[in-house]
């Protein structure tokens, strides 16, 4: 029934984009960390004010201020940086129709996911096709997927991406499979990343970069909002569970960016199913709640030391109704730095994750093991196909990160990740799926990202000291991609 449901998608897909005769992609995609970093380089030089904590992210909101001719006074490696996203602007927005093809192959797929993740399998291939008829935004990508640990090796139709949207005065509605990535992590978000594959869904998000006029709520600056609603189709022990989340961010002071966003799975096989349930903040002892979510608070600060563009963010998932006490949170915290070097760019982030879940805010002596992505409502927890939502290494797992990243004139881009990985604890049990035991591994991965005529080539080289069990030992990877522009 899945894989029936997902064709008839497809000839839909294909039925709507007969005969529609331009392009012009509503949003810029999560997982470019190049296109990342040249936005936060052009944010913190006062060129743009766009926020970049909440992907996807409209082209309309990039566009606005890199024009202005303060532009040209800014140093050099500024200017690279808006040179590198007006091509890309410009490429992506192009009237006509854009065809490409996207193939990636790997003999284990990362453990590790950060925002630059590639494939999502051990082998994926996609024919991609962007057309729009006036305000309609029609994204087929169409393939096949094949993934040793969740398909047996076989092969599976592949729609992740695939979208259609309109835009309605200032917000875009859609429905499709798109992936998101809400946090200010390079490494990880903890409720809402493509780590998990992308699922049927539908949403509504801002179609730009806002702002309230009335003098009430103008303090909040630039801000943006989004709400999705989606069908988790995979294998559930609770068949046609539903998942919303909503997400709302704003810019109140220049480089600081603030996001609130609140997360759910409800309804499905054996569960009650209303509107009410959806919206009911309350989850204590008392007065359970019917469904499993999460809140997640997150802020963002960029400013310029010693003539460096730097970053500090954090985020915490809370767990239950209370920010403050009887929460169950999960937390993250990460800087980033810049450093310029000529024309060319080095990003250095560092950045810690802990899916241990303390009982109150900050108590870290109290902790509730088994909690961050598992539910005693709901057996296959927040997840999608096995992957948790959120953070890679799923529940009770603790990661510190050192990840280096050079842009260089001729786009090219290398990028170094060196981890310590603490996945599961004792008492976590089956509550992470990725190990049945704990383990500690120490995990690096070489990066590269070379534009050709064709598209951009991406290698990467991984290499780690232990695996999850049942399997032990050293292991190694490779993974090539290819992203070819074919019209």
């Amino acid at each position: 029934m899945r894989s029936n449901n997902r064709v008839l998608a497809l000839a839909l897909f294909l039925s709507l984009a007969a005969g529609a005769p331009a392009f012009a992609a509503p949003w810029a995609e999560a997982g470019d960390e190049q296109l990342r970093s040249d936005l936060m380089i052009l944010n913190d030089a006062g060129v743009i004010r766009v926020l970049t904590t909440q992907w996807p992210i409209p082209w309309a909101g990039v566009a606005a201020g890199l024009d202005d001719p303060v532009l040209y006074t800014k140093p050099a490696y500024v200017r690279e940086a808006a040179r590198r996203v007006l091509a890309r602007i410009k490429r992506e927005t192009a009237e006509g129709t854009r065809v490409e093809n996207f193939s990636d192959a790997t003999n284990r797929p990362a453990l590790i996911r950060g925002f630059d993740a590639q494939g999502q399998a051990n082998a994926q291939d996609q024919e991609i096709v962007d057309i729009t008829s006036g305000g309609s935004d029609l994204h087929v990508a169409a393939g096949a997927i094949s993934d040793n640990r969740n398909n047996g090796g076989g092969a599976a139709l592949d729609l992740d991406g695939s979208y259609l949207a309109q835009r309605v005065k200032g917000v875009e509605i859609y429905a499709g499979e798109v992936g998101h990535w809400w946090g200010p992590g390079w490494i990880s978000a903890l409720s809402y990343s493509t780590n998990a594959r992308p699922f049927p869904q539908a949403g509504i998000a801002s179609a730009g970069t806002q702002r309230f006029k009335t003098p009430l709520l103008s303090w909040i600056g630039p801000w943006r909002g989004e709400f999705v609603v989606g069908l988790l189709d995979d294998r559930r022990i609770d068949k046609n569970t539903l998942f919303d989340a909503f997400r709302f961010t704003f810019m109140p002071l220049r480089g600081l960016e603030i996001g609130f966003a609140r997360s759910q799975i409800l309804c499905g096989a054996g569960h009650p199913c209303n509107a009410i349930d959806a919206i009911n903040p309350i989850n204590d002892d008392l007065h359970p709640s019917k469904t499993a979510s999460e809140a997640v608070f997150d802020f963002k600060y960029h400013s310029t030391i010693a003539a460096h563009p730097v970053e500090i963010y954090t985020q915490i998932m809370n767990e239950d109704s209370s920010p403050i006490t009887h929460s169950f949170s999960s937390y993250l915290i990460g800087t980033s730095a810049w450093f310029p070097v000529g024309k060319n760019t080095l990003r250095v982030t560092g950045e810690y994750v802990s899916s241990i879940s303390t009982l109150n805010l900050f108590s870290f002596g109290t902790v509730g093991y088994g909690i961050s992505y598992t539910d005693s409502k709901y057996p296959d927890g927040l997840r999608y196909r096995g992957r948790a939502f959120g953070f890679s290494l799923d529940s009770d797992s603790r990661l510190a990160s050192l990840q280096a990243n050079l842009t260089d004139s001729g786009d090219r881009s290398y990028t170094l990740s060196l981890h310590h990985a603490l996945v599961s604890r004792p008492a976590t049990g089956t509550a992470n799926p990725i190990t049945t035991t704990p383990v500690t591994i120490d995990y690096a991965e070489a990066r590269v990202g070379l534009p050709t005529r064709i598209g951009v080539l991406g290698l990467a080289g991984r290499v780690q000291t232990d695996q999850p069990r049942p399997s032990r030992g050293a292991t190694a990877a490779a993974e090539i991609s290819l992203r070819v522009r074919i019209r």
